[in-house]
């Protein structure tokens, strides 16, 4: 077989990129994504739609049209990723001026720094490439009168002007970070080369491949520039501009010429840029080798095996959204303005169905303030940012806030909580008050269906000075080995027994407490996702009316309450009727309202 047929076949690819700080931004027909390795060493992908506009579209299909809009949308993606990519390296301390900028701007200082670096770079450019080589041939021209109005004249502009470019490149090599930017420039080729060459995109492949590619963006500036000199110097001699007498005049007319042609120019090689990059062979390869030459001599380094990882996270999060368009979008964890932070965390909840409270108690916990101290404006630093971006992440897969934040504050104690238990409410908060407020000196106490063992704890906490005994019961090991953590955390003395019901009880107790479980069986798929889906069904379901655990308790509780003792009980919210008809054996009864106004509680004596 011969070596053309073993050849692998070239696979046409339309991506392209950009080196940014400590990363690579890729670009495909429908998405862009930006991967970056952070301070801590993670890689951090953000991946945008874009969204183009049916005009734009149309204008970047027009031969030598598009290559205006494609270097318009470049230079505003470019620099946008640039300052993006460098959001990621924010500072992590915040001083005065910032915190300042925070309350009364609210923008932060890295969007300050990275807006005046463009305008800058802007500047620079302008006064590099387009100011400077025209003052140097007026000063030639002043000493040698002979050029004016001679081919020389053009020749020498294009001269000052590859001088001048190629001493920027070269100049800027000196700097750490710019040397670093041009080795993940090299990661960016190596990638694309890998996957039009059929390999697979793996590090050692990538590492393999040449970091020279002819779509590269520094080819386009040397067409640039080329065809800048070619242009230029025609336009400037057909218009008779060297005639112009006054000097200074003369130069600006020049420069308005480059600034008002600079579209033209930047058609024409995005066309031959387009044109070249079609071909392989050896005609082509005249027109490539110039770009070849600066991204080997320049703009490109060899780059390590860590930022090939960074360029193939970028590339293949670009293939997998051009392939699903219903992927979502995904961004940078940074640090930033807190209320621009919390309001864009409650758009997404909000899409979502999840309660905004949810949102504030993230930056509440995570930042250590008080909710209603989230009106004050700070900075959110990217170590914060990040701890809250875990949480929103497995809030918005419905698991519950207090599952993720792994403990809850019960009446002053801190109970841990997870899948095993319900999530303690607010009114068994007000069950447990009740209870405390019930309990008097030397009293046996029995928490039936204790759960995580918040009201077993809060009990023993707020009697501490009556010397009563508190035991606690469930049927649900799992559940009682998380309550006896609680109870050891909150240096609180419980009993724990393992028991349906009173199956395993012995003796009478002066008080027994019971939050059993009251939801209507065809009601459970009705409840919220986070309910429903997370919380145990075991601890929810109480039947086909909701009343079976209370049927169970009214039949057996007067064999384990003592004379004179008290039964507390917390029922749903139309259940309290219902319940107390079941226990006819009783002194009497009284129904509690929560603080809502509804029938939640009941104090049986016997």
């Amino acid at each position: 077989m011969s070596d053309k047929k073993n050849k692998k076949k070239k696979i046409s690819c339309s991506i392209g990129g950009q080196a940014v700080l400590e990363g690579v931004m890729m670009m495909g027909k429908t998405c862009m994504a930006t991967a970056v390795r952070d301070p801590d060493g993670q890689i951090q992908v953000e991946a945008k739609r874009l969204k183009v506009s049916p005009s734009v579209k149309k204008a970047s299909s027009i031969p030598f049209v598009r290559g205006v809009v494609n270097m318009a949308s470049s230079l505003v993606r470019g620099t946008g990723t640039l300052m993006r990519s460098a959001a990621v390296y924010g500072e992590e301390e915040t001083g005065r001026f910032e915190k300042w900028l925070a309350e009364k701007f609210k923008i932060s200082l890295m969007t300050v720094v990275s807006t005046i670096a463009v305008c800058v770079g802007v500047v620079l450019a302008i006064a590099l490439f387009l100011i400077l080589p025209n003052l140097a041939v007026s000063g030639l021209k002043a000493v040698f009168p002979s050029l004016t109005g001679s081919a020389w004249e053009y020749v020498l502009l294009g001269v000052f002007k590859l001088v001048i470019f190629f001493a920027y490149l070269g100049l800027i090599l000196v700097l750490k970070d710019i040397r670093r930017l041009y080795m993940y420039h090299g990661a960016e080729h190596k990638t694309i080369t890998c996957y039009e060459s059929g390999l697979p995109l793996t590090v050692e492949n990538v590492m393999k491949c040449s970091r020279l590619h002819a779509r590269c963006g520094t080819s386009f500036l040397f067409i640039v520039i080329a065809i800048n000199i070619l242009v230029i110097s025609l336009v400037n001699w057909a218009l008779g501009v060297a005639s112009i007498q006054n000097g200074w005049l003369q130069f600006l007319a020049k420069l308005g010429i480059e600034i008002v042609l600079l579209p033209v120019i930047a058609g024409i090689s995005y066309e031959i840029l387009k044109l070249v990059a079609r071909f392989d062979n050896k005609f082509a390869l005249i027109f490539k080798a110039p770009g070849f030459l600066i991204q080997k001599v320049f703009t490109t380094r060899e780059p390590d095996e860590s930022m090939a990882e960074v360029a193939i996270a970028a590339f293949e999060k670009v293939l997998e959204m051009d392939a699903d368009p219903d992927m979502e979008e995904t961004e940078f964890i940074t640090n930033g303005i807190l209320s621009q932070k919390l309001a864009d965390t409650k758009k997404k909840f909000a899409e979502k169905n999840i309660d905004e409270s949810d949102a504030e108690w993230i930056y509440s916990l995570t930042l250590g303030i008080k909710r209603s101290e989230l009106a004050s404006e700070r900075v959110v630093t990217a170590a914060e940012s990040k701890q809250i971006e875990e949480i929103v992440k497995q809030r918005l897969t419905g698991r519950p806030l207090w599952y993720i934040i792994g403990d809850v504050d019960f009446c002053g104690c801190k109970i841990k909580v997870d899948e095993r238990v319900l999530i303690p409410r607010p009114e068994t908060e007000e069950l447990a008050e009740i209870a405390v407020k019930t309990v008097e000196e030397g009293d046996k106490v029995l928490d039936m269906c204790t759960g995580s063992g918040c009201l077993a704890i809060a009990i023993a906490k707020g009697c501490a000075g009556k010397n009563i005994s508190v035991t606690a019961a469930d049927v649900s090991d799992a559940a009682l080995m998380l309550a006896k953590e609680n109870a050891n955390l909150n240096s609180a003395v419980v009993h724990f027994v393992q028991t349906d019901l009173f199956e395993n009880i012995r003796g009478r107790f002066n008080v027994i407490v019971c939050n059993p479980p009251y939801i209507r069986s065809e009601e459970i798929l009705k409840l919220d996702r986070e309910v429903k889906d997370f919380e145990p069904r075991i601890a929810l379901d109480g039947g086909e009316d909701g009343l079976d655990f209370y049927r169970r308790l009214a039949r057996d509780v007067n064999r384990y309450v003592a004379r004179g003792g008290m039964l507390i009980l917390e029922v749903g919210e139309d259940q309290a009727a219902d319940v107390l008809r079941l226990f006819e054996k009783r002194d009497y009864a009284i129904v509690i309202k929560d603080l809502e106004g509804k029938d939640r509680f009941l104090k049986i004596a016997f």
